[in-house]
């Protein structure tokens, strides 16, 4: 079954054997679910390649650790009239929920706030034949990897977007990128070690690896993403000595609309990236929350918008290929959450990776975080399976890629207006929630008696007084910043209102004209296009 049949199929053709059991719905999902939905929802894998583990890449910490005792007793739930009085699981019939309604947008409709659906959930759906999921199954104790139910729509999906081109390769739930992320970390190192990441990368990676005792080295970007020159001379020239630790081989990296600098990695970057980590032996953890919102290309003011994709198959056509998709080797752990595309209030994620990888992952999620939230789990399982299907997320999926773009013109409307192009400089954001501007601090008036550090808390502060807040590019850069090194600063389209945008960005063109003494028609463009921007 590929992706093009998924994408077909009804739900009520797909026979989910693996919940179609003897047992009573309160006895929960056994552990052989697992292995039957990873290998009928996935496509047929003939002549792909099977994973050849790493050796020693796992820490000691994950190297001790065993899996649940307790957990690992629901194999025997699947045994013919086995009356269980072994497990802790709490009777449904005491949960104080008997049913929930939820109105949801409807495909074809997104804007239409009058036209929804509304999709229902009662306790005991999954006895009744009503549904394979209910709130007395999915309010109860899970397994690590979340529900069967809903891990089947996610390995669909996954089959469907990357289709990964190895054999054993596996998905598990997670409870959000940030869990992955500390779990991953965790599985593979030790204090002392060290990671790769962008030079400029995601503050909480950083955070979580600090209490582990692993430090994160900084790769060189362009505009187009981490360079794979620079990833390639970063461990050709290790020195451990030096460095105070073992060559790394975990990279970190989000390859699209990065955070912070808003910069996508082509296919072809991606690529060259991908034989260097085979070059080095690197495992790659590829965090991509803002994958789907891939946007079209930004043509300027005044220009005709780009020609968003007519259908399904344009939508996946125009993604970048994941590193998932290209890798051969089960090198690659993606990371991928429902908080940008859905709400990040579910605390509902997924790893893909290889099996034995993911194995390791599950036994640490069994006496840690567990299964993510069941009341999150099931209401995303009515969403995605049961009310929209596969085609209507995708549906989704091009409506708030649509969203956003539009307010990435907004911001990237107001830059060419306000922002002095004489100091400021800026690439046009493809994908996610970030725009990265570059400041040519040497033209500051206080350049040669301030120090970087100095200019950059001026002008944070302009900005402050002027009413507008952007995040220093120097909160995001792991080794910290020298003297020399170029300066920035963070700007999101993603929440703030359209008129609030559009004014926060004049104030921060004023914060700059005020803290680097430039004249007040210091825009950096036409002229006579400066009224546009109030009569939009």
């Amino acid at each position: 079954m590929r992706a093009s049949q998924l994408l077909l199929m009804s739900t009520d053709s797909r026979v989910d054997l693996c919940i179609r059991t003897n047992q009573r719905p309160d006895d929960g999902i056994v552990s052989t679910a697992l292995s039957i939905v990873q290998s009928l929802y996935r496509g047929p894998e003939l002549g792909l390649l099977t994973y050849t583990p790493l050796p020693d890449r796992f820490s000691p910490e994950s190297n001790r650790r065993l899996p649940s005792s307790l957990k690992g007793a629901a194999q025997y739930l699947k045994t013919p009239g086995i009356i269980s009085l072994g497990g802790g699981l709490p009777s449904s019939e005491y949960f104080p929920f008997e049913e929930f309604n939820v109105k949801v947008p409807v495909p074809g409709s997104f804007d239409d706030k009058t036209h929804h659906a509304v999709m229902s959930a009662g306790k005991h759906d999954l006895a009744q034949g009503k549904s394979d999921f209910d709130i007395a199954t999915a309010f109860n104790y899970g397994q690590g990897y979340g529900s069967a139910q809903f891990l089947r729509w996610i390995v669909e999906h996954t089959e469907i977007i990357h289709s990964p081109p190895y054999q054993d390769w596996s998905c598990t739930m997670t409870v959000g990128s940030t869990s992955a992320i500390d779990m991953g970390m965790r599985m593979f190192c030790k204090p002392g070690d060290w990671i790769l990441s962008e030079e400029f990368t995601f503050p909480t990676a950083v955070e979580s690896a600090a209490p582990q005792g692993v430090k994160v080295a900084g790769v060189g970007v362009d505009a187009g993403g981490l360079r794979a020159d620079a990833l390639d001379k970063v461990l050709a020239e290790w020195d451990p000595t030096v460095r105070g630790g073992p060559k790394p081989f975990i990279l970190y990296t989000v390859p699209t609309g990065q955070n912070p600098t808003g910069s996508t990695q082509s296919a072809s970057r991606r690529k060259e990236i991908y034989a260097i980590a085979q070059k080095h032996d690197l495992i790659i953890f590829e965090d991509e929350p803002y994958y789907f919102l891939q946007m079209d290309p930004y043509t300027g003011l005044n220009s005709p918008a780009a020609t968003p994709p007519a259908s399904h198959a344009d939508f996946l056509a125009s993604l970048v290929p994941s590193y998932l998709s290209l890798d051969t080797d089960g090198r690659v752990m993606r990371l991928d959450s429902f908080s940008k595309v859905i709400a990040p209030g579910s605390r509902v994620g997924w790893i893909t990776t290889s099996e034995q990888i993911v194995e390791r992952y599950r036994q640490h999620a069994d006496v840690s975080t567990q299964s993510p939230s069941g009341m999150s789990q099931l209401v995303l399982f009515k969403l995605l399976e049961d009310t929209w299907g596969h085609p209507g997320y995708l549906d989704w999926l091009l409506h708030i890629r649509a969203e956003y773009t539009a307010r990435r013109n907004v911001l990237l409307d107001a830059c060419e207006l306000h922002v002095p192009k004489s100091i400021a400089s800026w690439s046009p954001p493809a994908a996610g929630m970030f725009h990265w501007v570059r400041v040519d601090y040497t033209k500051h008036p206080g350049y040669g008696s301030m120090g970087r550090a100095e200019i950059e808390e001026a002008i944070f502060q302009a900005n402050v007084k002027h009413g507008t807040l952007l995040m220093k590019g120097s909160w995001f850069c792991p080794e910290g910043q020298k003297e020399g090194d170029a300066m920035f600063f963070r700007a999101t389209y993603a929440a703030t209102p359209l008129g609030d945008i559009k004014e926060g960005v004049r104030r921060f063109g004023e914060a700059l004209r005020d803290a680097f003494g430039l004249e007040a028609d210091d825009n950096g463009n036409a002229k006579e296009l400066a009224g546009r921007i109030g009569s939009d």
